[in-house]
């Protein structure tokens, strides 16, 4: 029995409610199965007319990845949750779901470096038009938003400057407007931040981070309502084929029993490293929610539990220093990708933004000598100690 009462962290473990049907399990099974028998004829036309309920074909549904949706959905305070072979499958069915050919959306301008690869590389054939403005910026949004509009997308904590948006704020013009709000979540988790009881209408998330938690799978997550949900599964997701394997999404299952306890430890370490590197004096410039120099700080504590994992930096002496620095690590991994156990730290200019124009990094303000940190949950000595002798060596 699930109480209201009972804290994230339970709930994270505990589960939407019983185990696994058939057998009692307290972890889910893996059904690692492409194909599901019919009882007869007329269950599978039964089946596949929507009329009973029960499993296909993996590409539509399997009981692992319906396991996994369901608790997404119960997390995230959500109706429904789909579960995709990627967070950037996710990303393009619900931009596919909610623009047809001729319409446009607007996104905030610091994103996923992946996610702008897509608008440049992929809506341009099928004529979906995207305009990124500065989402800090609320007139710059409503300012955007034309009579072919659809919907608004924004990334907050931002990747990679860890810039903070105004979720309720935006969701207040997109509804004014009557287009419907997406918020990429990932860097917050369900865990410090839930957009759809702040009006959000959809979120989505790069399970691959911190959902996995472990660096060992490639997967995506969208929540919003059933009807929205149901026309990505049935009108997009199915028919592309952007579907989760039964083993990655047994991954994701197990990672959600965790995911309070790492992000609190992520939380913690990366507070305390970036305070270090805001008095060290060989950094010029810190990015972190947490500090107060951060310039939407006060949002960050209205919308969010804790300041999350995830520190950009800069180094005095630019580019060149910054590689030294990044060469000079012993513990931390020079590696993409985030929300591991492991420390990783990479430089977006030249790997995860690359995509990016020299005058669009300029404008979103991703400087070239920006360094990001993924703050693991390695003993905080040891990551300071790391840091100090890398930058003891430039």
């Amino acid at each position: 029995m699930i109480k209201k009462s009972w804290g994230f962290a339970t709930l994270a473990v505990h589960g939407s409610g019983g185990h696994d049907p058939l057998t009692g399990a307290i972890s889910p099974p893996i059904y690692q199965s492409s194909t599901f028998a019919f009882n007869d004829s007329q269950h599978g036309a039964d089946l596949f007319a929507g009329t009973a309920k029960g499993y296909i074909y993996s590409r539509i549904l399997n009981p692992t990845q319906e396991a996994l949706e369901r608790e997404m959905a119960f997390l995230e305070k959500g109706e429904v949750a789909l579960a995709f072979g990627s967070g950037m499958a996710a990303i393009t069915v619900a931009t596919m779901t909610l623009c047809n050919s001729g319409e446009n959306f607007i996104s905030s301008r610091t994103i996923y470096g992946g996610t702008h690869a897509m608008y440049l590389k992929v809506l341009p054939r099928l004529n979906i038009g995207v305009t990124e403005v500065d989402a800090t910026d609320l007139n710059q949004i409503e300012d955007a938003i034309d009579e072919k509009t659809r919907f608004l997308f924004i990334e907050t904590p931002a990747n990679p400057t860890i810039e903070i948006i105004d979720i309720k704020g935006c969701a207040e013009i997109a509804h004014r407007k009557g287009i419907k709000l997406v918020v990429d979540n990932t860097f917050a988790t369900p865990y410090l931040q839930q957009p759809l009881t702040m009006g959000a209408d959809i979120v989505i998330h790069s399970a691959t981070k911190y959902i996995g938690g472990h660096g060992d799978t490639v997967a995506g997550i969208t929540v919003g309502p059933k009807t929205i949900m149901e026309e990505m599964r049935k009108g997009v997701a199915v028919d592309v084929g952007a579907c989760i394997s039964p083993f990655n999404a047994w991954l994701l299952l197990r990672g959600l029993k965790t995911l309070p306890v790492r992000m609190d430890r992520h939380c913690e370490n990366a507070t305390k490293v970036a305070q270090f590197l805001a008095f060290h004096p060989k950094v010029e410039r810190v990015w972190f929610p947490g500090l107060r120099t951060h310039p939407q700080h006060d949002l960050a504590k209205a919308q969010m539990d804790n300041f999350g994992g995830m520190i950009a930096f800069e180094i005095r002496g630019g580019l060149e220093e910054g590689k030294r620095m990044m060469d000079a690590v012993e513990l931390c991994t020079l590696a993409v990708s985030l929300g591991d156990c492991d420390t990783l730290i990479v430089h977006p200019a030249s790997t995860t933004h690359s995509s990016y124009s020299p005058e669009d990094l300029e404008a979103t303000g991703i400087s070239p000598g920006m360094i990001r940190l993924s703050v693991g949950v390695e003993d905080i000595e040891d990551i300071i100690d790391d840091l100090s002798q890398a930058l003891k060596k430039i």
